[in-house]
């Protein structure tokens, strides 16, 4: 349906230029009976009308912009046609019914359909309820433009025919008629107010759409106020209303299209400029006139004045716009002056103040912060940022500082590890960049783009790579500080646990076989006057509880630290250690060997000693119970650091999957602030540890590793 009037309105427009180039009209003739600016507004208006009907059936603006291009377009044809019908000499009545369509038509598109879509832009629905009697006095005083328009007595054109009614009192009524002009201006003037007031309470969305209708409007009005107001305004200024429909039908359908705020930029700027060249030749024509105008001519000398004034003006226009626009991104150092103020100060680190300094000053729409883990470019779902503090999903992570809405958008953004520390504004199409420290990726930062861009700028990575720097060291900072804490609470468990079991493992096993020892030492002093013999097995008694209770107190201190390596050291400990586990539980041997290159390892400190002692020997275990292998090595290696490794001849059978003896290894080593490594190789099992010493190093040993353990272990 609405394709189809679409397209009858086209056909209307095609036949009044066919009929006009059979009555030989000129293109002045054809401009000064509007045929040219009703034709453009009728395919303008109709054939964008017919793209939103299309592709947004349920928004009234389609069909009113079809209703628009067919008023248009009949008038279009009806210029003409007149022209023929008069040329041919046909019956009056025909001829003033021609005139009567054509000039009762076209007043309603601009007193009615045209304010009525802008006020519904862009989804159809008033900016509020309030707006409703706006909607009712432009419906109801909408005849008084078609009245003033076809009521007149003056004809078509000279010897033409007028229209129904000719009314002979017309000029009487001129106030009336000047009323009625203006008010169509206050109807744009309330449509564009309108739309001030969605753009400061749209979307980033919204206003992208809004900013395309603000400023085709803006030039429409300005256009065609002093066509309305002022006699003798010439008729191509109505050629600036088709920019309305064109504008309307982008913003609804494909406002990504381009940048429109580069639009916006650009016609600021030259608008400005403009202004300032009026002035300026304004202010020179009044200063040379009586001095040089005599001499030089006033236009040549005035005209080459004022280019040569306004030349610098225009790249300080475009930085102020520019920097309204885009923010100070043409000014880095500030930017990253912002970003070091923020850091020093602020909960977090700083980081929602970054995150906002960030999106404020390069006027992003979207800034966030995340820890490391694999960042895909996307977009936000909808709902997933809300209007005040609180979390985002991103696949893992939480989002203490947030603000704004999310406008409807497709896609997600994926985070497979990491934590979003910060951000800021609506969430739509973003693109990471990365932040290194060292080498390493260590978190990202979530840029949002502008609307209108496909990709960052060079000039937005160009600041950002600068602030990424600071950035970068802030995120590795805070990891470091919320690793510190969680050991920190770590090991504060570990040591309540400890002092649990010591307490359990006291209260319910050697404090009870002390007391017994007591109790059968009083009774064997009791009885050993009157009943030797009893009392003599009383102290054979006791002698075996005495035996009891020294090897729960070894038991306890063998738990608190191997005895083996005060007495044998780390490397002797080890040795025995490999020994004891040559022969499998079915009675298989295999063959674990210890490669040192020397026989005795520097003072290293206790709690160091240990969990090497552990993870050696837990990762020897795990071959002998769980691999298939007939050989393991265990190396000792020291310089700058200690490093021990574990490795086995076995067959790889897949990932191994962490039991408790490879956890129990892992935050062993990470209590010690080292790192571990274990999984399958190409030629069996590994498990190697690392811890950072500040000792002097010293020549010292690798000692082959032994294998470590399997896929299926759960030591």
């Amino acid at each position: 349906m609405a394709v189809s009037v679409a397209t009858f309105a086209v056909a209307e427009v095609l036949a009044g230029i066919v009929l006009a180039l059979v009555v030989n009209w000129t293109f002045a003739t054809a401009l000064d009976s509007f045929l040219v600016t009703n034709g453009l507004m009728g395919l303008t208006f109709a054939s964008c009308g017919a793209v939103i009907a299309w592709h947004r059936p349920s928004n009234p603006i389609g069909w009113l912009f079809i209703a628009d291009g067919l008023a248009h377009a009949t008038t279009a044809f009806g210029a003409p046609l007149s022209q023929v019908l008069y040329d041919s000499g046909a019956p009056p009545t025909l001829q003033r019914v021609s005139a009567t369509v054509i000039m009762w038509s076209w007043p309603w598109a601009i007193a009615l359909f045209l304010p009525l879509a802008l006020l519904l832009f862009p989804d159809g629905r008033l900016v509020s309820p309030r707006w409703r009697p706006v909607v009712i006095a432009t419906v109801l005083t909408a005849p008084l433009f078609a009245l003033e328009m076809g009521a007149g007595t003056e004809p078509l054109f000279d010897g033409g025919p007028t229209g129904y009614p000719a009314m002979p009192t017309y000029d009487q009524f001129q106030p009336l008629w000047t009323a009625t002009e203006l008010r169509n201006l206050i109807v744009f003037v309330l449509a564009i107010a309108s739309l001030v007031i969605r753009y400061r309470r749209a979307s980033e969305t919204g206003r992208r759409q809004l900013l395309w209708l603000l400023l085709a409007t803006t030039i429409m009005l300005a256009f065609v106020a002093p066509w309305a107001l002022v006699t003798g305004t010439p008729v191509f200024v109505l050629l600036a209303i088709p920019l309305v429909p064109i504008a309307v039908a982008v913003a609804i359908v494909r406002h990504h299209l381009l940048d429109i705020r580069v639009v916006v930029s650009r016609a600021l700027t030259w608008a400005l400029l403009s202004l300032v060249a009026v002035a300026a030749y304004v202010a020179l024509v009044a200063l040379t006139d009586s001095f040089i105008s005599s001499r030089f001519g006033r236009s040549a000398f005035v005209t080459v004045l004022v280019a040569l004034l306004i030349a610098p003006v225009l790249p300080r226009l475009q930085r102020m716009v520019d920097r309204a626009m885009y923010g100070d991104r043409r000014d880095p150092a500030r930017i990253a002056s912002l970003v070091g103020e923020e850091l020093s100060a602020g909960t977090a680190g700083g980081m929602p103040g970054v995150v906002t300094a960030i999106r404020s000053a390069l006027r992003l729409p979207y800034v966030a912060l995340s820890t490391s883990g694999t960042i895909s470019p996307g977009t936000i779902s909808p709902g997933t940022v809300p209007t005040s503090p609180g979390t985002i999903s991103a696949s893992s992570g939480t989002v203490p500082a947030s603000s704004g809405t999310v406008p409807a958008s497709s896609g997600t953004i994926s985070a497979s590890s990491g934590t979003i520390l910060a951000s800021s504004g609506v969430p739509g199409t973003v693109v990471p960049v990365d932040l290194s420290y060292g080498g390493t990726t260590v978190g990202s930062l979530l840029v949002g783009l502008r609307p209108g861009e496909s990709s960052l700028s060079a000039a937005d990575r160009d600041v950002l790579a600068l602030v990424a720097v600071p950035l970068a060291v802030a995120v590795h900072a805070t990891r470091l500080s919320s690793e510190l804490q969680t050991s920190r609470e770590r090991l504060v468990a570990a040591r309540e646990e400890e002092r649990r079991r010591l307490r359990r493992d006291l209260h319910d096993g050697l404090g009870p076989t002390l007391t017994g020892v007591a109790f059968t030492a009083d009774a064997a002093a009791n009885l050993i006057s009157v009943d030797p013999a009893h009392a003599s097995e009383l102290l054979t008694t006791l002698r075996t509880d005495t035996r009891t209770a020294i090897a729960d107190v070894r038991r306890l201190v063998d738990d608190l630290r191997p005895p083996a390596l005060d007495e044998l050291g780390l490397v002797g400990a080890l040795r025995q250690r490999a020994d004891q586990l040559s022969w499998r539980a079915d009675g298989a041997s295999i063959s674990v060997s210890v490669e040192v290159s020397a026989d005795a390892l520097p003072p290293l400190p206790a709690a160091l000693e240990v969990a090497a002692y552990r993870i050696a020997t837990e990762a020897l275990t795990n071959v002998v119970r769980h691999s298939h292998a007939t050989s393991a090595v265990l190396s000792l290696r020291y310089n700058t650091n200690l490093e021990i490794e574990v490795t086995d001849n076995g067959a790889p059978h897949g990932p191994w999957h962490p039991g408790v003896g490879l956890t129990a290894m892992q935050e062993r080593t990470s209590e010690l602030g080292g790192t571990l490594k274990t999984g399958p190789t190409p030629t069996g099992g590994q498990v190697h540890a690392t811890f950072p010493l500040t000792a002097t190093p010293t020549t010292l040993s690798t000692i082959s590793p032994t294998a470590e353990s399997h896929p299926a272990a759960t030591p």
